[in-house]
Parts: structure tokens; C-alpha cells; sequence
């Protein structure tokens, strides 16, 4: 019968991050586009001025819309005080149902051309749709724009959106809520969490879209760059040991031999998370087991062996060299 050594390994929490590079986003970002044509005659914002939602940003010339507005809100009126006669007289049989439905679709198109008009007044002075900052201004008084024109760009960088693709091998171990440290260019750190992941892998790149949101409080001039996304898993038990003691199985996974209570060895599968100078940190074990630190390479799973145990601090074994390890997707 076989003799190897072995020691007792103890399972440690163990935190751990999944880092991926991702791209900064404002967010929000909107063009302010005009809605109707007319001449520049006053800017309320310039670039850099803080609004807030319902701000007014500039002012265009009228052409003719405010009496449009009048016209259109007199007719309305005519429309109503029509219909509420023709109402009394066909009460008293003095009027048809026909006519009764002639001025009713006539107070309807009234209506309409009404609320036409009164947007048109509206957009004349175009707001800020949210709170945020103008970017980019790209008229000046006195210009001349068509409806469709940029007029000025928005933004909201209070917080920031950051994107990234996670390989679908490590798509499982990122949720919705965890926390994330958000590695800027220069050191500095913004503190966000995952706000979405998606469904279904690219079908390209085999990776899923992640989204990120991080507070922006000092309204740094970061967004538009990349960064480095640190998402914080959720803590594994995790034995660590020498490299050397990992072992390709008959199947091609990565293991490590122990000794179960009967005193056979058992082959426990394991998934690398990290490895350092201090050794290979591994999950998938029991929370303690007994390892074979020297003599695994005589073995097989399923012999009877007698042990020998040894302290913690001796971590050897009867490989020549240690193989070379997959990596893990996680921080090391």
C-alpha cells in the first residue's frame, strides 16, 4: 500500500472582482434640434451654463405663428358657441342630427389646429429637456435655421454610464446590483453598480453587453473616455496551495488529489480564481479536506493509501515543475 503525504486545507472567504475595460457615456446626451424655422434672435444659455428641465436655451422670431394662434384660438371658440346653438335648437326640433355632427367634426378640426398652433408659439423658444449642462452651442443671434437644425447639445454627466462585454464564460457571475469600482485614466475611482445585463451574447463575440452607473459628483471630464471596470462577485470559500498540486484529470480538467475519511484518494475537480506569488487559489473543494502534498503522481482515484501529515507550512510535491494555468476572467 501506497504512503503519501498530506496536510489539512481550510477554505477562506475569499472576495472577487471581475475587471473588464469599458467606455465612459454621459447619462444623458441629447442634440436640441429646432422644430420649426425662424431667425436667432436670443440666446439664453451658452456653453458651459448649468439648466435645469423646462429652461428656456434660445428664443426664434416669430414668423406670424403668434397670430396664427389667434386666428386658430377664434375660430375654436366660433366652432363651440356653434355647436352649443345647434345643440338648443335641435332640441327643439329646429335643427338636424346631420348638422349636429357637421359642426361637431368642425370643432374637432378647430381643435386640432389649435394645438398646432399653440406648439408651434412653443417651439420657438426650445427648453432643456432635463437637468444638465450645454456642451456645444451651434448657432448664433441672428442666423437663420431650418426645422431639422442642431441648435445645442446637453448633457448630464452627475452620473456616467459605462459599458463593457463579458465573456460568456463569466456572464453568470455578473448580476444586476453589484457593486463596481470604476478605475479612471490617472488613478482617480468612481464608485457604481451593474444596471443591466444582457439577455443574449453577441452573436460575433460571444460576450454579453454590460452596463454600469457611477456618481459623477465633481462632474469630471471623463465621459466620452475608457476606464477600468472592477465588478465585485459576490465571495467564494477558496483553498490556497502550491500550482504543482494541480493535476490534469483523464478528462482535461483541472484537479487535486485528496484522501477521503476511508483513506482512498479522491480527485476533487477545481476551478482556478487566482494565482499570486503566495500560490493558486482555487474553488469547487470541500470546506476541508486532506491533500496530498507529496506522492500524487503514484496514485490513482479509488486506491487504498496510508498517509503521512505533514504541517501546512510543507507544500511539496513529486511534480517536476508546476503547469502552466489557465486564466480566470478574475483579478489576480
Amino acid at each position: 500500500m501506497h504512503q503519501v503525504e498530506t496536510r489539512w486545507s481550510q477554505a477562506q472567504p475569499l472576495a472577487r472582482e471581475q475587471v473588464l475595460q469599458g467606455q465612459l457615456q454621459p447619462w444623458q446626451h441629447v442634440q436640441v434640434m429646432a422644430q420649426v424655422s425662424g431667425r436667432v434672435e436670443n440666446l439664453a444659455r451658452q456653453q458651459g451654463d448649468q439648466v435645469s428641465a423646462g429652461d428656456v436655451l434660445l428664443e426664434l422670431s416669430d414668423e406670424g405663428r403668434s397670430k396664427q394662434l389667434a386666428q386658430a384660438r377664434a375660430s375654436y371658440r366660433l366652432r363651440q358657441t356653434e355647436l352649443e346653438s345647434t345643440r338648443k335648437l335641435r332640441a327643439s326640433n329646429y335643427a338636424t342630427e346631420t348638422e349636429i355632427v357637421r359642426l361637431e367634426g368642425e370643432l374637432a378640426r378647430a381643435a386640432a389646429e389649435l394645438e398646432a398652433a399653440e406648439l408651434a408659439v412653443q417651439y420657438s423658444q426650445p427648453i432643456a429637456p432635463f437637468d444638465g449642462v450645454v456642451d456645444r452651442r451651434h448657432v448664433e443671434v441672428g442666423g437663420l435655421v431650418q426645422s431639422g437644425a442642431e441648435l445645442m447639445s446637453l448633457v448630464n454627466v452627475k452620473r456616467l454610464k459605462a459599458s463593457a462585454q463579458i465573456p460568456q464564460q463569466d456572464a453568470s457571475r455578473v448580476a444586476v446590483g453589484q457593486e463596481v469600482k470604476v478605475q479612471l485614466m490617472g488613478g482617480r475611482e468612481l464608485q457604481g453598480q451593474v444596471r443591466f445585463v444582457s439577455l443574449a451574447a453577441d452573436p460575433e463575440t460571444r460576450s454579453f453587453y454590460v452596463e454600469i452607473e457611477a456618481d459623477n459628483p465633481e462632474l469630471l471630464r471623463v465621459a466620452g473616455g475608457s476606464a477600468t471596470l472592477r465588478i465585485q462577485l459576490p465571495p467564494v470559500l477558496a483553498h490556497q496551495f502550491s500550482p504543482a498540486l494541480l493535476r490534469l484529470g483523464p478528462d482535461g480538467q483541472l484537479g487535486v488529489h485528496a484522501v477521503d475519511e476511508n483513506g482512498q484518494v479522491v480527485n476533487h475537480p477545481v476551478r482556478v480564481v487566482a494565482i499570486t506569488n503566495d500560490g493558486a487559489t482555487v474553488e469547487g473543494l470541500p470546506e476541508r479536506l486532506q491533500v496530498i502534498t507529496q506522492g500524487a503522481g503514484f496514485v490513482r482515484p479509488g486506491q487504498q493509501v496510508t498517509t503521512k501529515l505533514v504541517q501546512a507550512a510543507v507544500e511539496d510535491s513529486d511534480a517536476t515543475s508546476p503547469m502552466p494555468l489557465p486564466g480566470t476572467g478574475a483579478a489576480e
